[in-house]
């Protein structure tokens, strides 16, 4: 086998595949500039941190844009390919400007000279490389929304103290689509178009009128001059789906697409078409809707999980695949790879079953791996996604697939909460936050361990950022049910973290606890994993950022001095980082330490 010759890796003799499977380069779906597609920006781990690469697809040449200690992975290639926009924060800690730097290098500068330091909420470059509708978010102002044009002081054209972000700017400038929560519901969100000077051109909002507040998402403007037809996104029938909005006309043209489960969509390069990605019980599909003909036509992907394609000028399309057994690679449907970077090819893993349990909300949906060949009852490892609003998929983890290699059974929960089961199943976990999560974790692990799978003496709970939050509270509040838990980022003291973290996710907790800690405290009491930390029987590693803002360090170390206190079995890990990192070597010291962790306990 031959050894990388990346920097920072010495070899691969002796090295374990999981430990491959972070190291091999990565490389995510290639962004490319509108009036300059040949110009392409993607980010990749190959220097053995995650940072922002420009890419000229006629020369073939591939540069480094971003070098900094804890990676960079948010950025924006101008629609004319001479400028790479990328954030700029504090070691993680999301707070900071965005920068600019020619694409063919050169120094990077204040992108827009005048804003201040703010969590980002959203961006959208215009076409003429002069002007871009830059989104802020900050404590003391809530969101606001500012025109910048090259030399000018830019100009603010939207404020409100609830979350928004820029969707889009049209084609010609001349039109600002935008996402917001003025009504107070961070999950479903209303849109708004504007003029540059911020006069208001057109709304849609779904959260009126009806019984049950439905959000609506900007897709994008069609991608041709002085066209007004906005594609967006809605939840009129139970589930995402696409439809075509005039915005000075006000025609909706509904797709009608029969597709059984959340649909997204982007404009083909001419505007005559839409890409469609339908996702559908954690697969997922590719397809081209001609809008003259309404025919639905599918491109040809192999079963798995599309994580993102585009549409490129000539017609082909771009996508990023992978499965729970095969690698991510960017495919293109012209035939082959897209990028292959060079380094260690990534080991693969097993295949992901399927189950389907009963529980008290209706089925829910898990995916299984084990150890090929195994029979159970084996370690098993509950691993809970985070968001809450997103979902596991037959798709390619590294995280998961190492504890296979080490004998465990991995399984994911598709609790409610998730998305891609329908709007109801993602709305259905408000008021009793964390709590109908983990009916749902209790109902799949019952069936686990009377189906054989899975030994109840080696049960793992874990999980990363709402599945961190998940599994404190489900070791407190279902003691005798999990022999280890180990929770990422987690969110630890609901009340603490409330108020330490950034503004949008106060809105987002507002919405799913239905007020503030003061307004509803029984809400927050009930659903804190410190309100049950006395009850936890299980030994339990935490991990957390420093600089995270989404689930900040107090609230965490006033949960791990009730530990300390009651002399509970526990180890924590601080890293100097935010809300986790992009340092290879870090996230494999960090998933070294919790196999250590559940190896020793598991084996008391």
């Amino acid at each position: 086998m031959s050894e990388s010759k990346r920097p920072g890796v010495q070899g691969t003799a002796g090295m374990p595949d999981w430990e491959k499977r972070f190291r091999a380069p990565r490389v995510s779906l290639p962004d490319w500039a509108e009036d300059a597609p040949d110009r392409s920006l993607f980010v990749s781990n190959a220097t053995g941190t995650y940072e922002l690469y420009a890419w000229n697809r006629a020369t073939g040449e591939q540069r480094q844009a971003t070098d900094r200690p804890n990676g960079t992975t948010d950025g924006v290639l101008s629609p004319d390919g001479a400028w790479i926009w990328w954030f700029d924060d504090k070691d993680g800690d999301e707070f900071g400007i965005w920068r600019r730097q020619p694409f063919g290098g050169g120094a990077a500068e204040p992108a827009v000279p005048g804003l201040d330091p703010s969590y980002p909420a959203g961006l959208a470059l215009a076409r003429d490389g002069r002007t871009a509708v830059v989104g802020r978010s900050t404590d003391e102002d809530g969101t606001t929304l500012h025109l910048a044009r090259e030399g000018a002081a830019p100009v603010e054209i939207y404020r409100h103290r609830e979350s928004a972000g820029v969707g889009d700017l049209s084609h010609d400038g001349s039109l600002i689509a935008i996402e917001h929560t003025e009504h107070g519901d961070a999950m479903h969100a209303a849109l708004r178009v504007l003029r540059p000077d911020g006069t208001p051109v057109a709304e849609l909002d779904d959260t009126k009128g009806g019984a049950e507040e439905l959000g609506l998402e900007v897709l994008g403007f069609a991608p041709v001059d002085g066209d007004t037809r906005l594609l967006i996104g809605h939840q009129r029938r139970g589930r995402w789906e696409p439809l075509v909005w005039d915005v000075v006309t006000g025609e909706e043209t509904d797709l009608g697409l029969d597709l059984p489960g959340d649909v997204s969509a982007e404009w083909y390069p001419d505007g005559s078409a839409l890409l469609i990605a339908h996702g559908f019980e954690a697969r997922s599909e590719l397809f081209r809707y001609d809008l003259a003909a309404r025919e639905l036509t599918r491109i040809p992907t192999p079963p798995g999980t599309v994580s993102g394609a585009t549409a490129r000028p000539d017609g082909s399309v771009e996508y990023l695949w992978s499965s729970a057994a095969e690698p991510p690679a960017v495919r293109s449907t012209r035939g082959g790879v897209v990028l292959d970077p060079p380094g260690m090819d990534c080991p693969p893993s097993v295949p992901v079953e399927d189950a389907w349990v009963e529980g008290p909300g209706g089925r829910i949906h898990a995916l299984i791996q084990k150890p090929a060949g195994a029979s159970g009852p084996l370690p098993t490892v509950f691993d809970l996604h985070g968001g809450p609003t997103w979902h596991d998929s037959d798709s390619f983890a590294a995280g998961p697939a190492a504890w296979v290699d080490q004998g465990y059974a991995v399984i994911r929960v598709n609790y409610r909460g998730s998305t891609g089961y329908g709007r109801a199943w993602t709305d259905a976990l408000k008021h009793r936050v964390g709590l109908i999560e983990l009916e749902d974790v209790a109902a799949v692990r019952d069936w686990a361990v009377s189906s054989g799978l899975a030994d109840p003496t080696r049960l793992i709970l874990t999980g990363g950022s709402w599945g961190g939050y998940l599994t404190l509270l489900g070791v407190g509040t279902q003691p005798d049910a999990w022999t280890v838990g180990i929770a990422v980022v987690p969110v630890a003291d609901y009340v603490t973290a409330y108020h330490d973290e950034m503004e949008a996710l106060k809105a987002m907790d507002r919405t799913l606890l239905g007020g503030t800690p003061e307004e509803v405290p029984e809400r927050f009491e009930a659903s804190s994993p410190l309100t049950y930390v006395d009850d936890v029987k299980a030994p339990v590693y935490i991990s957390a950022g420093v600089n995270d803002p989404r689930c900040p360090i107090r609230q965490i170390d006033n949960y791990v001095k009730r530990l300390e206190t009651r002399a509970a079995t526990h180890e924590v890990y601080r890293y100097d980082a935010g809300h986790g990192s992009l340092v290879v070597d870090e996230r494999i010291k960090q998933l070294r330490l919790e196999m250590d962790f559940a190896e020793r306990h598991l084996n008391n």
